[in-house]
């Protein structure tokens, strides 16, 4: 602590703040220090403490004194602090808040976090050494009059040109990510329109390509995306809009619910079709509109609402008396099941394993126990 020096606080000419943080204590080697918990800050030329309560109480030490640093982690009810190991205090060294130190390292305790960062900053000083480029003659404490008036004005202008500094680079950044965004939006774009004449090439050429060539051609489509997307568009809006969609969900999605055993939440279903639509993406609403008018269209999909208010897309054939029986055999074959063991059971999700457990309770064959250890299904023997 003997390396200290009294400071007014204010920045020099060619002096730049580079971060600051509250709640951090000094202490002279392992011994705290005659000082309260205040702010430290650091600049491209020095490491300086202020006390929160008295802003005239402020030190300060150059940055060409650090020898090397290093962190030490927290422990319990120790914060994390950052070690500092010091050169002996000059010769010619102002007066300070210590006169002599049996200590030749300074510990900074931050309450409050936020040590990595500070951390991080300091280690880019002390590699970039910016305070070499300032003569080392120039004053560091205040001086009276004029002087005094001309350093507020450029420690002002300082912390104003870093923020202008660090505004311009925001809005470099951001730029550079919106051209980003739009090259990846032409290059969607150029693979809807690809897939779109392949789609139409291949209704051209129904004669002269096989059958099986002509579903292995929509399969590659299909794992690019929907090839031609129903839009607003491209087919208005209205009820003509959700019939499209409508009959555009009935082809995408009889493969996908084969393989689910017949059934997917609405959930489910949203992300699998907006995943396929690229950039084309659909609301929540029109999607629900789009499902209700599957039994009016006669597509072999139904839109399902449980009695608890989950909506889930079905095949027209899924039989409800199977759903049922599945679930009771389950539950007869291991004693007892949850949700989530039924749904690991036969690969549901745990929200269709609920339901259809409480399907299987409505209609009396099971029953159930819950408890703090959560909902339990056991087998009806009454």
């Amino acid at each position: 602590m003997d390396r200290f020096m009294w400071t007014n606080g204010l920045l020099e000419m060619n002096e730049t703040l580079v971060i600051q943080q509250r709640g951090v204590r000094l202490y002279d080697g392992d011994e705290k220090a005659k000082l309260e918990v205040g702010v430290v800050l650091l600049s491209t030329h020095r490491l300086l403490w202020r006390d929160l309560k008295n802003h005239e109480c402020c030190v300060c030490i150059p940055l060409s004194q650090i020898i090397f640093f290093e962190e030490q982690a927290a422990g319990i009810g120790k914060s994390a602090k950052i070690v500092i190991h010091l050169h002996p205090a000059p010769a010619n060294k102002e007066p300070g808040p210590y006169q002599n130190s049996k200590f030749s390292y300074i510990k900074l305790s931050f309450k409050e976090h936020g040590q990595i960062e500070f951390y991080r900053r300091l280690t880019e000083e002390m590699i970039q050494k910016r305070w070499e480029s300032t003569p080392a003659s120039q004053p560091i404490t205040a001086t009276a009059g004029l002087k005094t008036g001309r350093t507020r004005a450029v420690g002002i202008v300082g912390i104003e040109r870093k923020l202008e500094e660090k505004r311009k680079e925001t809005d470099k950044n951001i730029s550079e990510a919106f051209e980003d965004l739009s090259k990846l939006m032409e290059k969607a774009k150029e693979m809807v329109e690809l897939s779109r004449s392949i789609a139409s090439k291949i209704k051209d050429k129904q004669g002269d390509i096989t059958e099986d060539e002509t579903i292995r051609f929509k399969s590659y489509l299909l794992s690019m995306g929907i090839a031609n997307p129903v839009t607003r568009e491209t087919h208005g809006s209205g009820t003509h809009y959700h019939m499209q969609l409508a009959r555009q969900l009935g082809d995408i999605l009889q493969a996908p619910l084969e393989e689910r055993g017949g059934m997917m939440a609405l959930t489910e279903v949203y992300c699998l079709v907006n995943r396929a639509r690229g950039m084309e993406l659909l609301s929540p609403e029109d999607l629900v509109n789009a499902c209700k008018m599957f039994e009016s269209l006669k597509l072999p999909l139904r839109l399902r609402v449980f009695d608890s208010g989950v909506m889930v897309v079905q095949l027209q054939s899924h039989s409800e008396e199977e759903m049922i029986a599945s679930a009771i055999d389950s539950v007869s074959e291991k004693g007892s099941l949850t949700a989530e063991e039924f749904g690991k059971l036969l690969g549901l999700s745990v929200l269709l394993a609920k339901e259809r457990l409480l399907l299987a309770e409505k209609m009396g064959h099971l029953c159930r126990d819950d408890s703090v250890e959560g909902l339990r299904f056991y087998p009806n023997l009454f």
